[in-house]
């Protein structure tokens, strides 16, 4: 999740976040439990990006989101990722009740672009809080809300 949490911080997860009837938000950091076909005993930490019902798109070094009416909107991921996404991938229809997600280290992130996985709201363990560890990192967890999308 470079350049936004570093190795070997310690994060407080919000366990609680989303099992009251709270969802997800574009943009949250969630912690959760890998798809199995993984195969990794760790969970994994990651940056909601898509939604249920959405589609995602890389092209050009941007990523779109194609939402279930046709639209289709860029997002403006300029306060969290430092280098533009290589490559081109288009994922299939996120399930109800799933998300697509990414690392902030978009070229170097084993996330939801491999395999074309999703993560079911029942593996997510939480959402990322605050920083406590290393003490000079200490402070809020840097979470964005992005409803700020361009329609293209």
């Amino acid at each position: 999740m470079e350049p936004n949490l570093h190795h070997e911080e310690r994060v407080f997860i919000n366990k609680l976040a989303y099992r009251f009837g709270g969802t997800p938000h574009r943009g949250d950091i969630v912690v959760f439990v890998p798809p199995a076909e993984l195969a990794s005993p760790n969970d994994y930490v990651k940056r909601i990006i898509g939604l249920p019902g959405e589609r995602v798109e890389t092209r050009n070094g941007y990523v779109y989101i194609h939402k279930a009416d046709g639209s289709e909107m860029r997002l403006d991921e300029s306060a969290y990722v430092a280098e533009p996404t290589i490559g081109y991938f288009l994922s299939d229809v996120i399930p109800e009740g799933h998300y697509f997600v990414m690392g902030d280290n978009r070229n170097n992130s084993g996330d939801s672009r491999g395999g074309n996985w999703t993560v079911p709201l029942s593996d997510i363990v939480g959402r990322a809080w605050i920083v406590i560890w290393p003490p000079a990192d200490w402070g809020r967890a840097p979470n964005y809300r992005l409803p700020a999308l361009i329609t293209t």
